[in-house]
């Protein structure tokens, strides 16, 4: 009985029973971690989120035949400009007074624009008077003077005939007449100097006064009363060089900078279709006014001209434009071609993928990924080679990491 009796060293568990059991735990955390993460990766890729994105319907255009039109040659952008625009300043220095114009009022040439501190150029003004007023009396004296000389001569010469006076007082007579008329020779000189002196005293006080020099539109006011205002810049920044900035409408155009490689496209009189960005579906008739003959070294571009066939108010000076220049069919040409559909998609929708151009299509609440190949620009649009079809509705505007197959919901306009 003793033999049986247990004892602690029973009880005791042995090394490999416990490393035993560390494995399977370790194992058990192990599998459960791998789950967690397979879990969350399917998450991810199964219930993120659905982008909220905004479609449009490509649609299909046809270039009819005898319109004219070959089509499209060259695409550019550039800016309304006005050949008429000014920056209103004075001719003198001085504080500025008075303030007529504001911005968008419409002012006619000679109005009156401002008037700056004519103080010191009245008082100027006044003193020229006063010295021709005294130049010119001093001319009347001289003549009466004169006159009196003549006919002291004439007396002197009569007596010196009769013998009664001498040689000596008939010369004092002649040297008193000659000095007289030099004196107003002078006198008159003199009126003549204070005129133009007076002329000049009151061109400086017209000068104080700032007039329109065309009629146009005020599309800025840059002074203000009690402000210094000069034609050069000088007093750092407490003097003004302008009272306002003005624009003849009439005179706006566009300005394109057209790479040089492919000016050649561009011919004097051409037909152009303009675009403003602020109204993307007005298509605008113009024309080019003038290739100017010169490039730009640095950006390696020509500057074109272009004229709108008619102006409207809804051109605006320094508004961002898209061009469009037109192909003319010569006379004599052969008959255009057939009628030709073209699928057209806002250029918006395009995007860049390594290299490739690429568009989301909207299918069964997922976007899907289509290479495209692009044709020519046309204003907000582009053609688009073989990869959709009439219908299909590309995402425009959505998250820039949209990739293929990711839910999307398209938000209405």
């Amino acid at each position: 009985m003793a033999g049986n009796k247990p004892s602690i060293e029973d009880l005791r568990i042995a090394d490999s029973a416990r490393d035993g059991g560390r494995r399977r735990v370790v194992g058990l955390l192990l599998v459960v971690v791998l789950i967690v993460v397979v879990g969350a990766v399917a998450w991810w890729r199964f219930a993120k989120p659905a982008a909220v994105v905004r479609a449009e319907t490509v649609t299909e255009k046809v270039t009819g035949a005898g319109s004219g039109a070959a089509g499209t040659v060259l695409n550019a952008s550039g800016y309304v400009t006005a050949r008429r625009r000014a920056t209103v300043s004075s001719k003198v220095t001085g504080k500025v007074r008075e303030v007529h114009v504001e911005e968008g009022m419409a002012v006619r040439e000679g109005q009156v624009l401002a008037r700056l501190d004519d103080t010191t150029a009245r008082a100027y003004l006044a003193v020229a008077e006063a010295e021709l007023a005294a130049a010119r009396r001093n001319l009347d004296e001289t003549e009466v003077r004169l006159k009196e000389a003549q006919i002291t001569l004439k007396r002197t010469k009569a007596l010196a005939a009769e013998g009664v006076t001498n040689e000596a007082d008939l010369d004092a007579a002649q040297a008193s007449m000659d000095a007289f008329a030099a004196r107003l020779t002078a006198a008159r000189e003199q009126v003549v100097v204070a005129e133009a002196q007076l002329a000049v005293r009151r061109t400086d006080l017209d000068d104080t006064t700032i007039r329109a020099p065309f009629t146009g539109i005020a599309i800025s006011k840059d002074a203000q009363p009690g402000e210094m205002i000069s034609p050069v810049s000088a007093g750092g920044g407490f003097t003004r060089t302008g009272i306002c900035t003005i624009v003849d409408m009439k005179s706006l155009e566009i300005e394109v900078d057209v790479n040089e490689s492919y000016i050649g496209r561009v011919m004097p009189a051409q037909k152009v279709e303009a675009t403003l960005d602020a109204y993307p579906d007005w298509r605008i008739p113009a024309h080019v006014i003038t290739i100017v003959p010169t490039a730009d070294r640095q950006k390696a571009t020509v500057l074109v001209r272009i004229g709108f066939e008619k102006l409207d108010a809804r051109i605006l000076p320094d508004m961002g434009v898209k061009v469009a220049f037109m192909s003319e069919s010569p006379a004599g040409a052969a008959p255009a071609p057939a009628a030709r559909p073209r699928l057209v998609v806002p250029r918006r929708a395009v995007r860049s993928d390594n290299g490739q151009d690429v568009v989301f299509v909207v299918r069964d609440g997922a976007a899907v990924r289509r290479a495209v190949r692009l044709g020519p620009f046309e204003g907000d649009q582009v053609e688009i080679a073989p990869g959709l079809a009439a219908g299909d509705r590309v995402i425009v505007d959505g998250p820039k990491d949209l990739a293929d197959g990711r839910k999307v919901v398209v938000r209405k306009p």
